[in-house]
């Protein structure tokens, strides 16, 4: 059996976070054929299924970078989560380095999910997260944390290698940047690519061929898996230079495009 997985923000999104009609197309042939899409994202599953149109594609859906996994009716298949303890101590050197936090929970994101804030200014995530408690999350009853994410402005990108130099010693976690301005933080068992591998498990199936499509570090672990990697135009050169194939920009309609006419799967 073949399989295509689409990361979506940078990938299957073009820059409005709209699904193309071309890419909504060009999914469906594939399902048609019998090719198995999975959508594979660092989203959380509320923000996914926000995105017009991204429920009748009636696709499985990886979120949270592989730390959760859901089937195609919305049924909650799998969970890895970060225990409280690794919690604590990992906000704590984030707080110290003085960055953004971002917590991913099964009562949401704390004191918010990562696609609300592309909008938001400098000023504006300074007060938020200057402001929120992060003591209260382990209030919440059955908490389950999913995943933690390390934001800085533009401006101090270089924070972010000492982000990822600070939890390099922390071998229960994962990390990864979906955008160069942050660190996703997960635990080791999160992965996009061992996601791949434990559907195929939990569904008896074998991937035979795997066409992976992204634009982020995030990404990496499915183009190790992937029998192509396909990087858009968008993505940064060092993601580009991972993958098989680059593809056009996620603004013209490069998964459509390399479906078509480089991979010719429809």
């Amino acid at each position: 059996m073949k399989c295509v997985s689409l990361d979506l923000d940078g990938t299957l999104l073009n820059s409005s976070h709209e699904i193309s009609a071309e890419n909504k197309k060009t999914i469906r042939m594939l399902q048609d054929k019998g090719i198995e899409v999975i959508l594979n994202t660092g989203r959380a599953y509320k923000d996914v299924v926000k995105v017009p149109g991204i429920r009748e594609l009636n696709c499985p859906i990886f979120c949270v970078n592989g730390a959760v996994l859901y089937s195609k009716t919305g049924k909650l298949l799998y969970e890895a989560t970060i225990d409280t303890s690794s919690y604590k101590e990992i906000l704590s050197t984030l707080r110290e380095l003085e960055v953004g936090v971002l917590v991913y929970t099964n009562h949401g994101g704390f004191p918010s999910t990562l696609p609300p804030l592309h909008s938001k200014s400098k000023e504006e995530l300074d007060t938020l997260f200057r402001e929120f408690n992060y003591d209260d999350i382990l209030n919440q009853e059955d908490l389950k944390i999913y995943k933690l994410i390390a934001l800085v402005h533009y401006e101090e990108l270089e924070k972010i290698e000492i982000v990822k130099q600070a939890l390099s010693s922390r071998n229960e976690i994962s990390f990864a940047s979906s955008f160069p301005n942050n660190v996703e933080i997960t635990s080791i068992e999160a992965q996009k690519g061992k996601a791949l591998r434990r559907y195929e498990v939990m569904h008896n199936l074998l991937f035979e061929e795997i066409y992976a499509f992204g634009d982020g570090g995030n990404d990496l672990s499915q183009f190790e898996m992937a029998t192509e990697s396909i990087a858009m135009e968008n993505a940064p050169q060092e993601i580009k230079e991972k993958a098989t194939i680059v593809t056009k920009s996620n603004d013209e309609d490069g998964v459509s495009y390399a479906i078509r006419h480089i991979l010719k799967l429809v």
